[in-house]
């Protein structure tokens, strides 16, 4: 809420101000002329202008120097003090067009799974950016929230974003070995005697890879239900099933061996993950930084697919 002098506020010149400020800092117009690149009658003259608008003197002007008068100290601190603010407020808006801080929306599984083992790096690039992340699963409404980005799984199409296409999952069984020791596997319908581990109102996930490995739907095992896909895939690290997942997500568990992907195949969907911002911020160059940035990450972890460890053996039958 303004106050009533806000709403009626009239003030001097800002040159004026500018030039009784320095001089005031000084005690010289000479100094105060030399640090504004001005010259000394400019100095004078606009605080004669300040002078004269305030109907009172701001100086005592002595033969080798400058006395502020009563007026002159009651109106100073206020001066440095405006100037000071104006200053820090023009600092803080050129930091934030040049860097600032990026505050980005996403996902639990994503930051944690993908993003964060990866921060480092675009940190390392980019230190005049800070980053502020905040993990949800609901969609952020850029028009409430103080959010200059998003990660949104989907197809893409949010009216108002602008979207860029990050990672397209492909899901395949994840299972700890050591679930394996007692079981004959000898085809992917095998794992159907297995506990599967399925995210909630996402059964389907299941019923499709197992259809893309030519066996019918027919889980003669437990089905045990989680929130997310990082709580089925470490309920599948802890041995209690078979999950779906994307290898990319959990390189290390798979590196290590404490899960192995039994057989190659996998499933995508139409969707996938995108990073968003509101249309027409997609330039500012925090935003533009981080675009260019994940989305290299991005092709470079597509790569590294064909690379990944290959910490799981070749099952017979394995597609």
């Amino acid at each position: 809420m303004h106050s009533p002098l806000a709403m009626s506020r009239r003030l001097p010149p800002l040159s004026a101000l500018r030039a009784f400020e320095a001089a005031a800092r000084h005690l010289s117009f000479t100094r105060a002329a030399a640090e504004l690149g001005v010259t000394q009658a400019a100095i004078s003259h606009q605080v004669k202008l300040l002078e004269d608008q305030l109907g009172q003197p701001l100086f005592r002007r002595l033969t080798r120097r400058l006395l502020l008068t009563d007026a002159g100290q009651t109106l100073w601190p206020g001066v440095r003090d405006g100037f000071d603010r104006l200053a820090e407020a023009v600092q803080k808006v050129q930091s934030n067009r040049d860097g600032g801080v990026l505050t980005l929306s996403l996902t639990v599984s994503f930051a944690a799974r993908w993003l964060v083992p990866r921060l480092g790096h675009f940190l390392k690039a980019h230190p005049e950016i800070d980053v502020k992340l905040t993990t949800t699963d609901r969609m952020v409404d850029f028009t409430r929230e103080d959010v200059d980005a998003a990660i949104r799984h989907g197809a893409g199409d949010w009216p108002g974003l602008e979207s860029w296409r990050v990672l397209s999952p492909a899901y395949t069984a994840l299972v700890n070995p050591k679930l394996l020791r007692d079981v004959k596997l000898e085809q992917p319908g095998d794992l159907q005697r297995l506990p599967l581990l399925v995210e909630s109102d996402d059964n389907v996930s299941w019923r499709t890879w197992f259809q893309k490995a030519g066996r019918a739907w027919r889980p003669n095992g437990r089905l045990i239900e989680f929130d997310t896909t990082q709580m089925a895939v470490q309920a599948a690290t802890e041995g209690l099933g078979v999950a779906l997942g994307p290898p990319e997500y959990f390189y290390d568990e798979l590196e290590s061996g404490r899960l192995i992907q039994p057989f190659e195949i996998s499933v995508t969907t139409d969707e996938a993950f995108f990073l968003v911002c509101p249309q027409g911020r997609a330039e500012e160059p925090k935003i533009k930084a981080f675009r260019d940035w994940i989305l290299a990450e991005a092709a470079r972890s597509e790569a590294e697919k064909t690379n990944a460890p290959r910490t799981r053996p070749r099952a017979r039958g394995a597609a």
